[in-house]
């Protein structure tokens, strides 16, 4: 054991050492918003008006001065205000106003009685609960106040966060340029997707992959396609990939018997780190700089580079587009509800779905076959079961960490 681990670094070593080299993109671009989803705020997003812009009311109901219900006697109504025709009248003592949700409180009211708290007397509303000074009326500013910073810079930008820029009139957002990735694989054995296998060939699922996954992360991609085992033109894709982009990654060519000769040539052209993660699937990666850019080395098998990506590749992206959110979902707390083979030695990312018991819990069961060949325990899955590095066999009834998938991996 100890001489299959040796030289294995953690997951976390390796993103401790990835993330201080970095440091977040500066060139930012002002986008409407319409279409400005999936950006990263490059400023803080400052409310031009208060929200609500005057004090309105919070229910249907009756606005009302406390003066006017001291005697207990029903109310005749003055006047009526609805939302975007406010009351304009005057409004006479000994009276009330029919208001409703959102229309303006009249001049002089101190509360909004709810319609259910009163009750018909004929032509007039007798009020049938204690009323108190301010009730349902939301004031103005009460929840944005002009000036506030309403988002702060390094939000990613989504159907929460747009509609809410919208609603205060702002027609457009700064935001931090896209970030420029190109991906290739390397591989004889590679066939692009669509076309016929010859004998000994496999398709090239891993750009695929990695390309959707990208494009979801709202990068422009460059897709430098299939580069075969070829010195030339494996170097040739570096240098243009190194020019072109902000990230470089390659899929292949980053596991034993592979790395020496990209090795030596990734030397040459900037400073790369190959690594052996203490992490299954996904041990071989390689990390660093080039020329212009940052350099990403994922595995060849289809689950490992996917992890690694995910695992990796996904906060190193984050923090270069100057997000300040968390990439990935905090783990949890989950009951095994079948048994999860684990040899110790290695963080071991299993694929799992999870749900809630009867009783409350979550509990999670694994997708069946593990293999780092076999993508379709993701489709099959939900989260993944993070099984500690010295951990073995765990039993059906154990409690066993999970990381829920975030979006993308459709979580």
């Amino acid at each position: 054991m100890e001489s299959f681990t040796a030289g294995l670094i953690s997951l976390e070593e390796a993103l401790q050492k990835m993330l201080a080299q970095l440091s977040p993109l500066t060139e930012r671009e002002t986008l409407s918003v319409f279409t400005a989803a999936g950006r990263v705020t490059a400023a803080p997003v400052i409310s031009p008006l208060n929200v609500p812009p005057f004090d309105n009311s919070a229910m249907d109901g009756y606005a009302v001065r406390l003066a006017d219900l001291a005697s207990g006697d029903a109310l005749p109504v003055a006047g009526k205000a609805f939302a975007g025709a406010p009351f304009t009248g005057e409004w006479p003592a000994g009276s009330c106003i029919r208001i409703m949700t959102g229309a303006p409180v009249p001049d002089g009211a101190e509360a909004v009685v709810m319609q259910e708290q009163t009750e018909a007397d004929g032509e007039r509303i007798r009020f049938t609960a204690e009323v108190r000074a301010g009730q349902n009326i939301r004031r103005v500013g009460e929840d944005i106040c002009q000036g506030a910073s309403v988002l702060a810079a390094g939000v990613r930008l989504g159907a929460a966060e747009l509609p809410l820029i919208a609603s205060l009139g702002i027609g457009e957002v700064e935001v931090v340029r896209r970030l420029r990735v190109a991906v290739f694989s390397t591989g004889d054995e590679l066939q692009p997707v669509g076309e016929p296998l010859a004998a000994g060939q496999i398709y090239d699922t891993n750009r695929f992959a990695v390309r959707l996954m990208l494009e979801q992360l709202g990068c422009e991609v460059i897709d430098l396609g299939i580069i075969r085992d070829d010195p030339q033109a494996l170097r040739a894709a570096f240098v243009r990939a190194d020019r072109e982009a902000d990230v470089v990654i390659s899929s292949g060519g980053v596991s034993v018997g592979e790395a020496d000769y990209t090795k030596a040539m990734l030397d040459e052209l900037g400073a790369i780190t190959f690594w052996k993660l203490a992490i299954k699937p996904g041990k071989p990666f390689a990390f660093g700089r080039l020329s212009n850019s940052w350099f990403c080395g994922l595995p060849g098998n289809p689950v490992s580079a996917a992890l690694t990506f995910y695992q990796l590749v996904q906060p190193l992206l984050a923090k270069l587009s100057g997000q300040q959110r968390p990439a990935l979902p905090p783990r949890q707390r989950a009951r095994a509800v079948t048994r999860l083979k684990k040899t110790p030695g290695r963080l071991d990312f299993q694929r799992g779905l999870f749900s809630r018991g009867d009783d409350g819990e979550l509990q999670v069961a694994s997708t069946g076959h593990q293999g780092s060949h076999v993508f379709s325990s993701f489709s099959q899955a939900n989260c993944f079961i993070v099984l500690e590095r010295e951990r073995g066999n765990v039993e059906a009834g154990e409690w066993v960490e999970i990381e829920p998938f975030n979006a993308l991996l459709g979580g």
